[in-house]
Protein backbone atom coordinates (compact mmCIF):
# COMPACT_ATOMS: atom_id res chain seq x y z
CA UNK A 1 0.00 0.00 0.00
CA UNK A 2 1.37 3.46 -0.87
CA UNK A 3 1.60 6.40 1.71
CA UNK A 4 -1.45 7.26 3.33
CA UNK A 5 -2.63 10.08 5.61
CA UNK A 6 -4.44 7.57 8.33
CA UNK A 7 -4.13 4.62 9.85
CA UNK A 8 -7.07 2.45 11.62
CA UNK A 9 -5.88 2.46 15.29
CA UNK A 10 -8.51 -0.06 16.14
CA UNK A 11 -6.59 -2.62 13.41
CA UNK A 12 -4.15 -3.38 16.81
CA UNK A 13 -6.67 -2.87 19.31
CA UNK A 14 -7.07 -7.32 19.09
CA UNK A 15 -4.14 -7.91 21.72
CA UNK A 16 -3.00 -11.25 19.51
CA UNK A 17 -3.28 -8.85 16.61
CA UNK A 18 -1.03 -6.14 18.81
CA UNK A 19 1.59 -8.98 19.30
CA UNK A 20 1.76 -10.41 16.04
CA UNK A 21 2.49 -6.52 14.90
CA UNK A 22 4.87 -6.38 18.12
CA UNK A 23 7.36 -9.59 17.04
CA UNK A 24 7.01 -8.21 12.86
CA UNK A 25 8.62 -4.58 14.59
CA UNK A 26 11.62 -7.02 16.38
CA UNK A 27 12.52 -9.41 13.25
CA UNK A 28 10.19 -10.21 9.87
CA UNK A 29 8.61 -13.42 10.41
CA UNK A 30 6.89 -16.23 8.30
CA UNK A 31 3.61 -17.30 9.27
CA UNK A 32 5.20 -20.70 10.76
CA UNK A 33 7.73 -18.74 12.86
CA UNK A 34 5.08 -16.19 14.40
CA UNK A 35 2.61 -19.48 15.07
CA UNK A 36 5.60 -21.31 17.01
CA UNK A 37 6.21 -18.28 19.38
CA UNK A 38 2.42 -17.42 20.19
CA UNK A 39 -0.87 -19.97 21.36
CA UNK A 40 -2.60 -19.65 18.10
CA UNK A 41 -2.97 -21.51 15.24
CA UNK A 42 -1.11 -21.04 11.57
CA UNK A 43 -4.86 -20.46 10.08
CA UNK A 44 -5.35 -17.73 13.13
CA UNK A 45 -1.88 -16.08 12.94
CA UNK A 46 -2.89 -15.74 8.39
CA UNK A 47 -6.03 -14.73 9.44
CA UNK A 48 -4.08 -11.22 11.95
CA UNK A 49 -1.65 -11.24 9.05
CA UNK A 50 -4.23 -10.70 6.77
CA UNK A 51 -5.79 -7.70 8.24
CA UNK A 52 -2.56 -6.17 9.33
CA UNK A 53 -1.59 -6.56 5.29
CA UNK A 54 -5.06 -5.03 4.56
CA UNK A 55 -4.55 -2.16 7.05
CA UNK A 56 -0.91 -1.27 5.23
CA UNK A 57 0.56 -1.86 8.68
CA UNK A 58 2.46 -5.42 6.83
CA UNK A 59 4.11 -6.15 4.10
CA UNK A 60 4.77 -9.81 2.29
CA UNK A 61 7.80 -10.94 0.47
CA UNK A 62 7.97 -14.73 -0.99
CA UNK A 63 10.88 -16.82 0.21
CA UNK A 64 11.10 -19.89 -1.62
CA UNK A 65 7.57 -21.06 -0.40
CA UNK A 66 6.96 -19.22 2.34
CA UNK A 67 6.20 -15.40 2.56
CA UNK A 68 7.95 -13.01 5.32
CA UNK A 69 5.84 -10.89 6.59
CA UNK A 70 7.69 -6.94 7.89
CA UNK A 71 6.27 -4.45 9.29
CA UNK A 72 5.57 -1.83 6.66
CA UNK A 73 7.15 1.98 7.04
CA UNK A 74 4.47 3.70 5.42
CA UNK A 75 1.92 2.11 7.81
CA UNK A 76 4.23 2.75 10.62
CA UNK A 77 4.37 6.31 9.89
CA UNK A 78 1.14 6.91 9.79
CA UNK A 79 0.97 5.83 12.93
CA UNK A 80 3.84 7.65 14.43
CA UNK A 81 2.22 11.17 12.55
CA UNK A 82 -1.12 10.40 13.97
CA UNK A 83 0.13 10.61 17.28
CA UNK A 84 2.41 13.70 16.75
CA UNK A 85 -0.55 15.38 15.86
CA UNK A 86 -1.80 14.29 19.11
CA UNK A 87 0.54 15.01 20.53
CA UNK A 88 0.60 18.57 19.09
CA UNK A 89 -2.17 19.47 19.57
CA UNK A 90 -2.24 19.02 23.46
CA UNK A 91 0.85 20.91 23.47
CA UNK A 92 -0.84 23.79 22.15
CA UNK A 93 -4.01 23.49 24.53
CA UNK A 94 -1.74 23.30 27.21
CA UNK A 95 -0.01 26.45 26.03
CA UNK A 96 -3.04 28.56 25.53
CA UNK A 97 -4.27 27.46 29.12
CA UNK A 98 -0.55 28.44 30.33
CA UNK A 99 -0.91 32.17 28.52
CA UNK A 100 -4.67 32.66 29.49
CA UNK A 101 -4.05 31.53 32.92
CA UNK A 102 -1.00 33.93 33.33
CA UNK A 103 -3.03 36.86 32.12
CA UNK A 104 -6.05 36.25 34.40
CA UNK A 105 -4.66 34.35 37.80
CA UNK A 106 -8.61 33.59 38.44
Amino acid sequence: MAAFKDVDLAILGDPMRQAIFERLARRPSSVGELAESLPITRQAVSQHLRVLKDGGLVVATPDGTRRIYRINPDGLAAIQAYFQRIWDDALTAFQKAVDVAAIDPE
